[in-house]
């Protein structure tokens, strides 16, 4: 009987806040739009685009970025010359960013 007096609460609640507008994010709807209007309307222009190159954290080489192995770290993307090279960096990122032992070395390899 608990179980069905808050079953019965919370469909209040749900009906009692959402016409106004107050839980309308809980349902997807930006706060201030214009009704019918795609919820990334004012954002249609912005369009992130990577650098032309970037340097590979772990071997030090510069990769243009349309051809590397992408892989993200704590919300920013990080270009890879290779699989191994973005594998070793998700194994141990901090060791590449500057967080782990000052005596580490970049890795240095050849690509055939």
């Amino acid at each position: 009987m608990d179980a069905l007096i808050m079953v019965a609460i919370w469909v209040g609640l749900y009906f009692v806040l959402m016409p106004r507008g107050r839980g309308a994010h809980v349902m997807g709807h930006g706060h201030g739009q214009a009704r019918g209007e795609p919820e990334n309307a004012g954002s249609r222009n912005l369009q992130w685009k990577p650098p032309e190159r970037d340097t590979d954290p772990v071997c030090g080489e510069s990769v243009r970025t349309e051809q590397a192995k992408p892989s993200v770290h704590d919300g920013n993307v990080y270009y890879f010359c290779s699989r191994d090279c973005r594998e070793i960096f998700e194994a141990a990122p901090d060791l590449y960013l500057g967080g782990g032992d000052p005596d580490h070395t970049k890795l240095e390899h050849s690509h055939a």
